[in-house]
């Protein structure tokens, strides 16, 4: 008895492992993804490379396009696959009964919930070395104290958009989701904090986006890129972003549609 359950308890980590390779090879190797995880977060780091657009927050500062561009996109690479591809994903399985189907095996609900988080860590660390590698092709010269402490950063802000997109799509039909994370993707990389600062926006605007996770996450990034600072308040609204999503989707989920 007791190496029946020894051995079920050694199977459950290589069960998520397997969850999450599987999440992660469709991840990378759906067309789709791949341009909203990789292709668009490249597409927005040339463009503000080449454009004057963050020009006078750069002078401000005393720092160049790309090392206030950088950290803003790999807050976007964290929001597409947080949120809009594991939503997306997730919208479909239910709909289609991949959900219901899987949380009847071993894997069990908790076991395709890690898979999932698994899956979305691996695809931001591509991301992540993707991203680096480009900007230095266009000639950043990035510093090994923001790169350590933006992980700790990434996680959090992993953990609020993941949270968020798994209540989306557990509770709406799957393609209300597609909608709503395009369109919420949309309007976070354009007025959400992530790749324009929140100075940009004016009064009462500039507090609104500072509270949203998109903003959180940015300033965060930011502050460790540009300073080499760990900004405790922005960590602390996306740790709430987090737990009230989290909270909400457990509560919430439905897992067949």
């Amino acid at each position: 008895m007791s190496q029946q359950v020894v051995s079920s308890a050694a199977s459950f980590p290589q069960r998520i492992l397997a969850q999450g390779k599987y999440e992660t090879l469709a991840m990378l190797k759906n067309g789709e993804q791949l341009l909203l995880n990789i292709a668009f977060p490249l597409f927005a780091l040339v463009g503000l490379r080449y454009t004057g657009f963050l020009d006078s927050y750069a002078q401000q500062l005393g720092v160049t396009r790309l090392d206030i561009a950088v950290p803003g996109v790999l807050a976007l690479c964290v929001i597409s696959t947080a949120l809009s591809g594991q939503g997306i994903a997730t919208g479909f399985d239910r709909r289609y009964g991949v959900l219901r189907f899987l949380s009847t095996t071993p894997l069990g609900k908790t076991g395709l919930m890690m898979g999932k988080i698994l899956a979305v860590l691996t695809v931001i660390v591509v991301q992540y070395l993707v991203v680096l590698l480009v900007a230095v092709l266009l000639g950043f010269r990035p510093h090994l104290i923001p790169i350590l402490l933006s992980i700790p950063t990434l996680l959090c802000g992993a953990a609020a958009f993941t949270a968020l997109g798994m209540l989306i799509a557990g509770t709406v039909r799957a393609e209300a989701t597609l909608a709503i994370v395009n369109m919420a993707w949309a309007i976070l990389a354009i007025g959400g904090g992530t790749l324009i600062p929140t100075h940009h926006f004016p009064g009462i605007l500039g507090w609104i986006v500072n509270i949203l996770p998109s903003g959180a996450l940015g300033a965060s990034l930011r502050g460790e890129y540009l300073h080499q600072e760990f900004l405790f308040l922005p960590h602390l609204i996306m740790l709430v972003w987090a737990i009230l999503c989290g909270s909400f989707a457990a509560k919430f989920f439905k897992w067949s549609a």
